[in-house]
């Protein structure tokens, strides 16, 4: 629960010109102490990248996520926890995954494998991974038929399909554990087989992100809305997501020109204590917008510009430094990873948590 510490780089101004909940059971209510409404996540436990597409587990261990397009203008029906009896869509027999710029040929279920050994940590509960299967393979799919790639039907970046690795890097990361870490994730690959989420009879665009602060976002705040990517409760707290809080503290100087870097028109001739006039918060509790040196800045602009964590944060001007205190890891959009972890471990399964976390879906297979 201890706040990770950080300073705000001179070099930033450089680098940043590259510039309704549904009803549920009680297990999958945000549990007491959980801050309602406030957050989005990436894990903590390593630094954000910049692209942040998926918003998922980084590698040293937690939980990513992806983004959002076109969306129906009805709201979603309750969600179904059971398998539906409609034919999914299925993976080319054989997947031919651009990889370190190599097109490698793969089984889908091996694929899928490197993925969720990629983006979730072999140590979360059982059903967790299996959520993270079916979404990992629900967006393969989508993917897969969107035809982003000429050469390839996927390829390995998280920044633009989804994080994988293979045999090499997993064994370099598990060590002497790789035999049982791999059990885990095949078992929870191969119990799952075939089965993907379905909106329209269509594969979802299945995001997901490391962790949220008691609320995910509305897939409308980012991109274009989905109506089975809006913002529901997520149960995770500082207890269980390690460096769920992040503070960044930047000296005047260095926030004024890494402010200046994006918006040049911006007036901070002013006193440093006038200069972050108001924040503007989402349903969800993160930044929306901020106005600062009479300016208007997006919250997510925000967050690429300073390298925060999430959109959730506060910003406020005290003892001569501008200090970002920020919840969560990630964009916020979909299956928080963590709180799909905290579910399981109060007892859901992953048909609870992926009805949960992408309400109006159908589960096929």
């Amino acid at each position: 629960g201890t706040p990770a510490d950080a300073q705000c780089p001179r070099s930033a101004a450089s680098s940043a010109s590259a510039a309704q909940g549904l009803s549920l059971p009680a297990q999958l209510r945000s549990p007491a102490g959980a801050a309602a409404g406030a957050g989005a996540g990436e894990d903590a436990a390593a630094a954000p990248s910049a692209a942040d597409r998926w918003g998922a587990v980084p590698a040293g261990g937690a939980a990513k996520g992806s983004g959002g397009a076109e969306g129906d203008p009805d709201r979603p029906r309750a969600a179904s926890s059971a398998l539906a009896p409609v034919p999914a869509a299925l993976l080319p027999e054989t997947l031919r995954l651009l990889a370190d710029g190599q097109v490698l040929e793969l089984e889908p279920e091996d694929y899928l494998f490197g993925v969720v050994a990629a983006e979730m940590p072999a140590s979360f509960p059982e059903e967790a991974l299996k959520a993270q299967a079916v979404a990992a393979r629900t967006y393969a799919l989508y993917c897969a038929a969107s035809h982003k790639h000429p050469e390839a039907d996927l390829c390995a970046d998280p920044g633009c399909c989804q994080a994988w690795l293979d045999e090499e890097a997993l064994r370099a990361r598990w060590g002497a554990d790789y035999e049982a870490c791999a059990a885990r994730i095949r078992g929870a690959v191969s119990s799952t087989a075939g089965e993907s989420l379905r909106y329209g009879g269509e594969p979802v665009f299945a995001a997901f992100h490391s962790s949220s602060a008691g609320a995910t976002e509305d897939c409308g705040a980012l991109w274009e809305p989905r109506p089975y990517l809006i913002s529901v409760s997520s149960p995770e707290t500082a207890a269980d997501v390690p460096g769920y809080v992040s503070v960044l503290r930047c000296a005047p100087l260095d926030f004024r020109d890494t402010l200046l870097s994006l918006r040049p028109e911006a007036d901070m001739s002013g006193a440093e204590a006038d200069w972050v006039e108001a924040l503007q918060r989402d349903e969800s509790g993160r930044v929306s917008a901020a106005r600062i040196g009479g300016v208007e800045i997006s919250g997510a602009a925000l967050r690429q510009l300073f390298s925060l964590r999430s959109t959730a944060f506060d910003l406020v001007y005290e003892d001569g430094w501008f200090v970002f205190t920020v919840t969560g890891y990630g964009h916020g959009v979909g299956m928080s990873q963590y709180g799909a972890k905290v579910l399981a471990e109060n007892g859901a399964g992953y048909r609870e948590i992926l009805a949960h976390y992408y309400p109006g879906t159908e589960l096929v297979k």
